[in-house]
């Protein structure tokens, strides 16, 4: 079967987003509005390939170009996500489309996998479950323990507010504090106020007598909240603000109309692992695949070799991490 495939253009966003929303295995980071929001945010060049097939729409692979003076260069599909790669039909010729691109590497996150790429299918994991009826029958799901942690979350003094752009400044200072907590550099803030901007998404955060304590920027896609930029300050521990934030999140995306929670992807073995299954989600085992010409870029902060520059990040004061973090990430991808 041949396909011809070329890069998509902004007058082929509605088509290619009738498409993505049509195929059962989409993620919100196959939509085009991913890939803008992440060149607009990120200064970091979109090529979204598209198949067709008679005229039409057959098959799809969002890249997004990844140059950094530390980590590498790199196709990355999708960039700033963690799922995307081929999505439909047409998967030889996309990818090899993405090889003429000439980045000595390329990494699908997600999608079925070229023959002869490695694949690691071991090192994160995805935690997906539906939601509940209602506020009694989501507890009534959460296994035993957290269950006790999440009544006393809800005993606690906390306010929930949600909203879009307007909250992104309110989220980001709660956000960049937690990432540097983990030893994480933060994301360009006008990655946050981009993807707010052009896509179905909110920020939910909790507030401990009127100070944000945690909160979260989630994205909506058929039906399925998706929690994607979460955290807490200092003080969230001890106010089980992190459990009341998620509860909360789950009636609000009920009353949105969804009927699915997508708890992200962990690495396996550690503790935020750990936390979503005490929160009654089993972890699936992602695959992703790579390619490269030499050795290919490896941005895991559980490698070793980073663990110092973790470590040395943790100690960083506020200002100067928020200062050097979103050079340093929009790299990462």
């Amino acid at each position: 079967m041949t396909f011809a495939v070329r890069k998509a253009t902004a007058a082929d966003d509605a088509a290619i987003t009738a498409f993505v929303r049509a195929q059962p295995a989409a993620t919100p980071f196959h939509l085009p509005a991913w890939s803008r929001a992440i060149e607009r945010g990120c200064r970091q060049r979109a090529h979204y390939l598209i198949a067709e097939r008679d005229g039409a729409i057959a098959g799809v692979l969002p890249l997004t170009e990844m140059r950094s003076p530390l980590f590498g260069n790199a196709l990355v599909s999708a960039g700033f996500a963690v799922d995307g790669g081929v999505l439909g039909e047409g998967g030889e010729a996309l990818v090899a489309a993405a090889c003429a691109l000439g980045l000595p590497s390329i990494e699908l996150r997600g999608g079925a996998a070229p023959v002869g790429w490695a694949v690691d299918d071991t090192t994160y994991l995805g935690f997906v479950r539906p939601l509940a009826a209602d506020d009694e029958a989501e507890l009534a799901a959460i296994p035993r323990k957290q269950r006790a942690e999440m009544r006393k979350a809800l005993a606690n003094e906390l306010e929930v507010v949600t909203g879009g752009a307007e909250r992104a400044g309110e989220h980001y200072v709660v956000y960049a504090e937690s990432v540097r907590n983990l030893g994480t550099p933060v994301f360009p803030r006008a990655l946050f106020r981009a993807v707010l901007e052009t896509m179905d998404a909110d920020v939910l955060t909790v507030r401990h007598r009127g100070r944000a304590v945690a909160s979260v920027l989630s994205l909506y896609f058929n039906d399925i909240v998706y929690p994607y930029w979460g955290g807490g300050t200092a003080a969230a521990r001890g106010l089980r603000a992190n459990d009341r934030m998620y509860f909360a999140l789950m009636s609000h995306a009920r009353a949105r109309g969804c009927t699915a929670f997508d708890f992200g992807r962990s690495k396996a073995g550690t503790g935020a692992a750990a936390f979503k299954k005490n929160w009654g989600f089993e972890g699936v085992p992602l695959a992703y695949a790579k390619w490269s010409e030499g050795a290919a870029r490896e941005i895991n902060p559980l490698n070793p070799k980073y663990a110092l520059m973790v470590r040395t990040w943790q100690r960083l004061p506020l200002p100067l991490a928020n200062l050097l973090g979103p050079w340093i990430s929009r790299g990462l991808g």
